[in-house]
């Protein structure tokens, strides 16, 4: 929940990792929040890149399980990571969806209670395939849902189908699960903005997740070893056992102040408020899949849908 710059984009040319996608309009939508594009030096951006690809490949080489795990199917956006999926009843000839958070949307940050819907939009995606390259261009039709209301996720129906880009580019979209993460879990975030995965485990669960103005339900934890940075927002969060996505990542707690932007806190049943710094967060997403229906039309008064409503 950052402001874009300029300088990170010029930070990974120099660094050469070649993470910034080129295709996307300048989008000015997560400013100071979370986890889009960090507001640092370009020497504090270039020495994190050159440093977080190193300690990817040794996780990758190191780790039978992250072998796994992939970016393909994950995008990059201007300020942003997110990915294609589906639901576990989508199907080939439906129109493509592209998750990632509210906070990420080129409209503006949603307002607490605000919830965006089926509203047109234009935006491109850069697709990444299985190593980090880039494999195409995808465009939305319309953003079908975003909102920054007990969690903080946006979804853009694209103006192709599952079957069409994985005939142009042979590569599948990831399976959102439709059960509730579980405490311990290997996860990899994926970050398609950076090129970058990172590897840790499931910490446990915020009953609420206070930042600033906005309260997120039930949030996923992280243990330390995902150390997410500044354009991570909107990562798809990937059960390593089964590859699906278990969640999207969105947020953490930078300077250990309390429930501030950039500084989320954990308040329990009882009203308690705990501080975590340095521990990164994700929303969950598995009860979405009852607000999508036939074609992925997005229906909020459908039976188990939880969703906010505008």
């Amino acid at each position: 929940m950052r402001k874009p710059l300029g300088a990170a984009l010029l930070a990974l040319a120099i660094a050469g990792a070649g993470a910034a996608p080129a295709v996307a309009a300048p989008v000015d939508s997560a400013a100071s929040f979370g986890k889009s594009v960090d507001a640092g030096s370009v020497t504090s951006v270039v020495n994190d890149t050159v440093a977080s690809t190193a300690d990817t490949l040794g996780q990758v080489l190191n780790s039978p399980k992250v072998k796994a795990v992939n970016f393909a199917g994950t995008v990059a956006l201007s300020n942003c990571s997110g990915s294609v999926v589906r639901f576990p009843d989508s199907e080939d000839n439906d129109p493509a969806l592209v998750m990632t958070n509210g906070h990420c949307l080129e409209t503006g940050m949603p307002g607490p209670g605000d919830v965006v819907v089926d509203r047109a939009s234009s935006r491109t995606f850069t697709l990444l395939n299985s190593s980090g390259g880039r494999a195409g261009t995808l465009r939305a039709s319309k953003i079908a849902y975003g909102t920054m209301t007990d969690t903080d996720v946006a979804f853009y129906q694209l103006t192709t189908t599952y079957a069409q880009i994985k005939s142009s580019y042979s590569i599948n979209p990831l399976t959102v699960a439709d059960t509730h993460p579980v405490k311990g879990t290997a996860i990899t975030v994926a970050s398609g903005y950076w090129k970058r995965l990172y590897n840790c485990n499931i910490d446990g669960f915020a009953y609420r997740l206070k930042e600033g103005d906005w309260t997120f339900k039930d949030s996923v934890r992280y243990t330390s070893a995902c150390n997410t940075i500044g354009g991570t927002s909107g990562s798809p969060v990937i059960d390593q056992a089964t590859n699906q996505v278990v969640a999207v990542n969105n947020t953490g707690n930078e300077d250990g102040e309390r429930c501030t932007v950039n500084n989320p806190c954990e308040v329990d049943e009882s009203g308690n408020v705990t501080v975590r710094q340095g521990i990164n967060y994700a929303q969950e997403i598995y009860q979405i899949h009852a607000c999508f229906g036939v074609d992925n039309k997005l229906d909020l008064n459908a039976s188990g849908c939880v969703l906010p409503k505008p």
